[in-house]
């Protein structure tokens, strides 16, 4: 994984589509 230091970018971007989808279920 060569994007080590937007990792937590990366995290955050997931976490907000994981309760996207969460919310509209």
């Amino acid at each position: 994984m060569p994007h080590h230091r937007r990792k937590s970018a990366f995290t955050l971007i997931e976490l907000l589509v994981v309760i996207a989808i969460i919310a509209i279920l």
